[in-house]
């Protein structure tokens, strides 16, 4: 459909905003840029919001990993050029598989581009007769990259399966900009599904907030500009309709934050450092952004039920 080519298009301009910031030293990422060709430089407040969202993102990453041990598992829904596999191996962080879903036309381009690699490649830990690869799928040892469009359980059940998914292991769910695309039954049926396949769980979800004011207009009506109809748009009025979501879909609890909270709790000596980087003059528009992204997390089972936005004050 033209509004999943619109959507799948969201991922070109995502990688290539993280890539300006990883260029300026916002955080780093030797990875990116063996995915993302583009070297255009964005603007002050896109490249600190994107480090607010990887590095916010980040902040509950390493507490599931804390709070689970090494015997979990990491599903990215929409991954599309993320590099976030290879981030954690190099900092040898320890889980048992890594699964990365997305339309087979993204997943194409990233297999091509992981394939060419060696660092890529090199990064599996595997040798080049370990890896099975197709033209739009790969996996290579505790890796696994499918295509499959998540509004089709069957599909991403099956896709799980053959990236041997162990059901029973804590697990941990990404979606960045992903469910605010897709229709709110579409979305209540996937999440409702992995409620009944994973009785240990958490998911992390980035996205849209607060868009009934006029700021969230105008970010729709830009979206909708590009084909990007914003259809699970309902459950992004409040923080309130975000663990809504969450809670009518059978999950444990949820929570959630604006950016404008989780930006406050990265360190300070972190913050301070990136503020640096670059002179904002924007301030007021960095602050409306904030206001208008956030992280929600949900949990399923008791292992994750105290998870907080703060890492450093344990």
């Amino acid at each position: 459909m033209e509004s999943d080519e619109a959507v799948q298009s969201t991922n070109d301009d995502a990688s290539e905003c993280k890539k300006s910031a990883v260029r300026l030293g916002y955080w780093n990422d030797r990875f990116l840029p063996i995915l993302v060709r583009s070297s255009e430089r964005k603007p002050p407040e896109i490249n600190r919001g994107y480090f607010a969202r990887t590095e916010g993102v980040a902040i509950f990453i390493r507490n599931f990993l804390k709070i689970a041990g090494p015997k979990c598992q990491i599903i990215n829904f929409g991954a599309g050029f993320d590099t976030l596999y290879w981030r954690l191996k190099d900092q040898e962080c320890k889980f048992e598989s890594f699964t990365e879903v997305d339309f087979p036309s993204v997943t194409a381009r990233k297999c091509y581009a992981i394939k060419r690699s060696k660092v890529l490649l090199d990064g599996l830990g595997v040798t080049d007769g370990e890896v099975r690869l197709s033209s739009t799928e790969l996996h290579g040892g505790n890796y696994h990259l499918v295509g499959a469009d998540i509004r089709n359980l069957p599909e991403v059940a099956l896709k799980l399966r053959e990236s041997e998914v162990n059901f029973q292991l804590p697990t941990l769910f990404l979606a960045e900009c992903v469910l605010v695309y897709i229709e709110s039954t579409s979305v209540s049926n996937l999440l409702s599904w992995l409620t009944s396949q994973f009785p240990l769980s958490l998911f992390v979800n980035y996205e849209q907030v607060n868009m009934d004011d006029r700021f969230g207009e105008i970010m729709l009506e830009n979206l909708r500009a590009r084909g990007c109809p914003l259809s699970g748009v309902d459950s992004c009025k409040s923080l309130d309709s975000q663990i809504n979501r969450f809670i009518m879909t059978n999950w444990d609890g949820a929570k959630a934050w604006t950016m404008v909270e989780i930006y406050a709790a990265i360190d300070g000596s972190e913050r301070e450092r990136v503020e640096k980087i670059e002179l904002l003059d924007e301030q007021e528009l960095l602050t409306q952004l904030f206001q208008h992204y956030c992280i929600c997390v949900a949990w399923k089972g008791d292992m994750f039920h105290e998870i907080s936005l703060s890492e450093y004050d344990d």
